[in-house]
């Protein structure tokens, strides 16, 4: 089985990676630092040498990139079984307070990129009759932030694509599903005083990923949330 990740050196998407080699999947997946990709690279194929992986630069805010980024997964794959939109741009700032392109440049990394993705890697996906697309949304997908409205706007807008593509994609065999994660302890929280029980792991989003792969072909889990235990974030 064939996989595509976004955004996959650290945090829930280096977890996805993981968890999806365990479950025998090669792996295409992207990241900006060149240096985090090697290294990647290196301890997936010391981990399991059998899997084919590859890593690949990529900006998601660049479209040229991104295009790159897809044609050579899909040439490297040869075909794609699942496809996991995780890549996010996170900018806090109150509504009145932002700049002048934070709304842009976090539609375009949380919205504009997975939509393109998801165009591109269904293609194949109809061909087979099946397939899996994950988008990484947020608690803020249903409730915005205050202290990150436009981010708030970016995701809200990225499970309406995944509500969008589910409907357009049930006919032909493959699922979709918007994973909804609460406070993840990734760098975005970097610094912070609270303990990490206050918080969901990488690893529990990974894990979500694999129990809905698991399942039967005839299910579809629309939207899962992963909250914290503990505290309202």
């Amino acid at each position: 089985m064939n996989a595509i990740v976004t955004g996959a050196t650290k945090g829930i998407g280096k977890a996805i990676v993981e968890h999806l080699a365990a479950n025998n999947y090669n792996v295409a997946f992207c990241a900006r630092n060149q240096g985090e990709i090697d290294n990647f690279l290196v301890e997936l194929k010391q981990s399991y040498p059998n899997l084919s992986f590859y890593g690949i630069k990529a900006d998601m805010e660049n479209m040229s990139e991104l295009k790159d980024f897809a044609t050579i997964s899909l040439k490297n794959l040869g075909s794609v079984d699942v496809l996991v939109n995780n890549a996010g741009l996170y900018i806090p700032s109150n509504l009145f307070e932002e700049g002048e392109d934070d709304l842009e440049r976090q539609l375009k990394v949380n919205v504009q990129a997975p939509h393109y993705l998801s165009k591109f890697f269904t293609q194949s996906m109809k061909g087979q009759s099946s397939g899996y697309i994950f988008n990484i949304c947020s608690i803020a997908s249903l409730k915005p932030v205050p202290s990150a409205s436009s981010y708030s706007i970016s995701k809200a807008a990225l499970l309406s694509l995944t509500r969008a593509l589910r409907d357009s994609l049930m006919a032909f065999g493959i699922k979709v599903t918007a994973i909804i994660p609460g406070a993840t302890l990734t760098d975005s929280w970097s610094g912070t005083s609270l303990p990490a029980e206050r918080f969901v792991s990488a690893d529990d989003v990974a894990a979500t990923v694999i129990a809905c792969l698991q399942m039967s072909a005839g299910a579809n889990v629309d939207e899962i949330i992963i909250r914290p235990q503990e505290g309202e974030i």
